[in-house]
Order: C-alpha cells, then sequence, then structure tokens
C-alpha cells in the first residue's frame, strides 16, 4: 500500500447506526455528535440515542417509507444503499445523488441480530429464523465495497479506534483503517452466514451440503503454531462445547498453539468419565494420553495416572472431572506441568496452584457431553475433511463374548475402562487397563503389534521405577481401537500378561484371532464399534 493510499481521509459528516448490541453505544455516539456527525438510526437504537439527549434521524426520515413488516424492511432502500455506496469522487455517482436526494453516509455502525445467541439459547425454528439479519449484512457488505469513502464498524470494540482517528484526523478517517474495517466486516458477515448455514444443515439433517462454511470469532492471537516459523491462532465457533475454547484462565503464561490442542485432547478424554459415578483424571502429552485413571477422589486418582507413565507426564496437561480441590492441587505441584483444567477448583487448590506462576489454571465450568452431535474438521491440500464428531460411548455398546472363556466381572469393568480410553488415544492404539486405570498405553504406531509392544515397554520401565516385581500389564486387560487384522498383536498382548480382550472386531481373519485367544485361555469380546483417532 501507498503513503497516498494510507492517508487517504475521508471526513465523517453522517452516520448511520443499527445495533442489537448496545454497548458502549452512547458514549460513541455522543462523540460523534461532539465532532458534528449527524447520527440516522434505526428502531431501539435510535430510541436509546434520542433517550441519552442526542438528537438523531430515525432511518425513515431518510427512506420516506416506515418500518414494515415488523421490522423486516427498513434499510434496505436507495437512499440508504446510495448513500453508503456512492463513489465520492465519481461525477456520475454524485449526479445521481443530487437528482434523486441520496446524501452520502460516511459511516456504518452495525452488528447483526443475535442468532448464534438465539440458536445456542435453544430457540425454536420460528424464532431463529426471525434472528436472522438481513438489512444489517447488505449494509455492511456495501459499506465494506465502497471503504474508500466510508467507514464501517461490526463491534463495539472498534468504537476508540474509529474515535482515535476522528480525533487525530479533523474528523476524518483515514483508508488504513477503513481497509482494517472492510477486512473485518466482510469475515463477519461470512462467519455469520456460516453459523446459519451449518445451522440449517443440522436442523435438515443434511449430512453432506454442497456447500459447508465454518467461522469463528478470535480469542487468541498465538505468539506461533506447533513450531516457531508458523504463524497461529485461536478461534471460538458458535458450538458452545466446555472445553478449552470456554475455560476461565485463573493464571499461568498465555497458552500456546500445542498448549491448547493438548488441552483440548485431555478435556475430551476426560469427558467420558461421568463425575457422578467416579473421579477421574487423565495426563496428556503430545495429544495422547500417557495416564488415565479412575478412584475414589482426585488425588487418588492422579495418582495412578501418573504411575501409568510418570516420565512423559513431566510438562504433560492434567484434566480432571471434579472441582479441583487442595490435595490434589499439591500432589500436581510436586512435578512440572503444563495445564490443569477442571469444571472448578476450590479456594484453597486456587491459592497453592497460585505459588506456581507459569502453571495455567483452566475452570471450564462443565464437561463436555461424549455424546452430543457436532463436526470435526480437518485441512488436506486443497480441501476439508469435514465428518461427524466420534459420540459412540462405552455405556451405550453391547458388549459380544466371542470366546470360549466369558470375562470376569472384573475383567469386563477394566475392559469398558480401557476401550472408553483408546477412543482418545492415536492409532493404532493399544491400551493396558487394571483395577480401572491404564498400565501401559501404545499410540499412533504404523503396526498394531509394534503399539502393544510398546506399551508392554513402558509398563515394565514403569514397574522398575515403582520397583515392583513384575509389571501391571501382568493380569490386566487390553482393549484395541480397531480390529486385530492377525493373531500376532493379540499374542503380543497375551505374552505381557493381558487375560481378556476388547475390540471392535471385523477382520476377514477373526475366526483365527478368536482361536488363538481360546488356545489360550483368553476372554475376548467385540464392540463392534471402531475408534479409529489419526
Amino acid at each position: 500500500m501507498t503513503q497516498a493510499m494510507t492517508d487517504h481521509p475521508r471526513r465523517v459528516t453522517r452516520a448511520l447506526l443499527s445495533v442489537s448490541d448496545k454497548t458502549g453505544l452512547i458514549e460513541f455516539a455522543k462523540a460523534l455528535a461532539a465532532h458534528g456527525v449527524e447520527l440516522v438510526s434505526t428502531g431501539g437504537t435510535a430510541k436509546a440515542i434520542a433517550q441519552a439527549g442526542l438528537e438523531v434521524k430515525d432511518v425513515s426520515e431518510l427512506t420516506g417509507f416506515p418500518e414494515m413488516m415488523d421490522g423486516r424492511v427498513k434499510t434496505l432502500h436507495p437512499k440508504v444503499h446510495g448513500g453508503l455506496l456512492a463513489i465520492r469522487d465519481n461525477k456520475e455517482h454524485a449526479e445521481a445523488m443530487t437528482t434523486h436526494g441520496i446524501a452520502p453516509i460516511d459511516l456504518l455502525v452495525v452488528n447483526l441480530y443475535p442468532f448464534e445467541a438465539t440458536v445456542d439459547k435453544g430457540a425454536g425454528f420460528e424464532e431463529c429464523i426471525e434472528n436472522i439479519d438481513i438489512g444489517g449484512p447488505a449494509m455492511i457488505r456495501a459499506a465494506a465495497k465502497n471503504h474508500d469513502d466510508v467507514a464501517v464498524v461490526v463491534e463495539a470494540q472498534d468504537y476508540q479506534a474509529v474515535l482515535d482517528e476522528l480525533a487525530a484526523n479533523n474528523g476524518a478517517t483515514t483508508l488504513k483503517l477503513r481497509r482494517r474495517l472492510a477486512a473485518k466486516a466482510y469475515a463477519r458477515t461470512g462467519a455469520y452466514d456460516a453459523a446459519i448455514s451449518n445451522w440449517f444443515n443440522r436442523q435438515l439433517e443434511i449430512e453432506a451440503p454442497d456447500y459447508r462454511a465454518f467461522g469463528g470469532r478470535l480469542i487468541q492471537a498465538l505468539r506461533y503454531g506447533e513450531n516457531p516459523h508458523q504463524t497461529a491462532a485461536f478461534y471460538a465457533t458458535p458450538d458452545k462445547r466446555p472445553g478449552v475454547s470456554t475455560a476461565r484462565q485463573l493464571q499461568g503464561k498465555e497458552l500456546s498453539y500445542n498448549n491448547i490442542n493438548d488441552t483440548d485432547a485431555a478435556y475430551e478424554c476426560i469427558g467420558e468419565f461421568d463425575a457422578k459415578r467416579t473421579a477421574a483424571c487423565v495426563i496428556v502429552k503430545h495429544a495422547n494420553p500417557c495416564g488415565v485413571a479412575e478412584g475414589p477422589d482426585l488425588v487418588t486418582a492422579y495418582r495412578r495416572a501418573l504411575a501409568c507413565d510418570s516420565t512423559s507426564a513431566f510438562g504433560g496437561i492434567i484434566a480432571m472431572n471434579r472441582a479441583l480441590d487442595a490435595d490434589t492441587a499439591r500432589e500436581i505441584t510436586k512435578i512440572f506441568t503444563e495445564v490443569i483444567i477442571a469444571p472448578d477448583a476450590s479456594e484453597e487448590a486456587i491459592a497453592i496452584i497460585g505459588a506456581r506462576k507459569n502453571l495455567r489454571l483452566l475452570l471450564a465450568g462443565g464437561l463436555p457431553d461424549p455424546r452430543s452431535a457436532g463436526l470435526t474438521a480437518k485441512t488436506v491440500a486443497g480441501g476439508l475433511l469435514v465428518q461427524s464428531r466420534d459420540n459412540a460411548v462405552v455405556d451405550d455398546m453391547t458388549f459380544k463374548v466371542v470366546t470360549k472363556r466369558a470375562p470376569t466381572d472384573a475383567e469386563m469393568r477394566d475392559l469398558k475402562f480401557a476401550f472408553r480410553v483408546a477412543k482418545h488415544v492415536k492409532s493404532n492404539t493399544i491400551i493396558y487397563a487394571k483395577d480401572l486405570a491404564t498400565v501401559g498405553i501404545g499410540a499412533g504406531q504404523m503396526s498394531r503389534v509394534d503399539s502393544a509392544r510398546i506399551a508392554a515397554r513402558k509398563a515394565q520401565d514403569a514397574a522398575n521405577e515403582l520397583k515392583l516385581a513384575e509389571p501391571l500389564t501382568k493380569g490386566s486387560v487390553v482393549a484395541s481401537d480397531a480390529f486385530f487384522p492377525f493373531a500376532d498383536g493379540m499374542l503380543a498382548c497375551i505374552e505381557a500378561g493381558a487375560t481378556a480382550v476388547v475390540q471392535p472386531g471385523g477382520s476377514m481373519r477373526d475366526d483365527e484371532v478368536i482361536k488363538a485367544a481360546d488356545e489360550h485361555g483368553i476372554a475376548m469380546v467385540f464392540t463392534g464399534t471402531r475408534h479409529f483417532r489419526h
């Protein structure tokens, strides 16, 4: 951008204000009036400005038409859009404005009907439809297109930037600011339309619409992405799912890209554990759980999760399914941890964590529902892969016994626990579990046999650290996120000491795998549900 383009000032003589969010409106309107700006407004916005003692012209005075059709038609008029779209230095445009009595509008201030908030509160279909703004996006897009002459503001946080420019430029805005505001305006209408279209798709149960759009609101500009040479930012979508995007950070350093990704993985996993049924803890490192356990209380669950792989837990992310208490907080602070996330925390626990200035404490206010619907997306070259969230839950599955020996009650309890965890570990996944705690986790290997062996090796390392006579995989159960294509993977688990297996089934060689299990006296159940996670 050249210097001349940057300085291209445009004096604001008339502003049109129409906002559903009245935050900061009156102060902004007073400041505009002090600069000699004529105020034009609509409905409730005009009423609020007038009640503040400011002179304001209703848009119906500008157009010569009253609001009609329950307010659906009020700004869709040539005298509004002509005032926004007219190129001030274009002779033909200027003549048209004079001929048709169109006054220029130099500043447009619009925030849209609260469609996203209406959907979020669970409103019915008709109420959601009525909260789809039509005139607002049309005006915003018109003003943004004509940003050479018009400034457009779509949220209150930009009021001060406009006022600063008016003060610095004798009542004018610069092209640099107008272009920045225009870019933001188009992003806002794009995100708004994305929210509407995705809501419609859900209502109509359209799984693969011809066009798919996603939009989000900036939560945080990040220092960098996965690596320092990558740029990154964190955005909130209309999906109000409890987790890192909704959590309140009480203390600690700013979250990084990797912190956010890992914290999300930890909290989605902990959401599988009903807090009314049990206390539970998940420890995550590089988006994979390295320890998960249930317990009668959080501190017990944490100690048992940590015992699975205390080496990997160093610098990890810890998620709890209940309010963090003081005993658990004290235990956690014995090792270096990056982030703790929980639904809530006691004041004593907050104070204990407060002594670790760099340790982030996030309170999410609730747990994510593992059964709830939703979409996930990832980029590929030139495209997006979009799918429904994996909302299959162990408690809803039928565990079919396929071997001669059925699992004992204790084995079945651990099998359900292990398969609950397997859903949240990168494929290929093998989970060894014993007494409602992971004792070995193999994640992300190209071969399922390797995952089984790595998990067993890590269990042996943990046993050595804890000075146990044998690894806890002896007498454990094992979960596989997908079927065993050959018996070798299951045999590696049996060699490590597993006595029962849960897997989806569905391999061409299921009979071969079942036979091998029977030969070793192993109990095996099929779920019919696969949990690939790439």
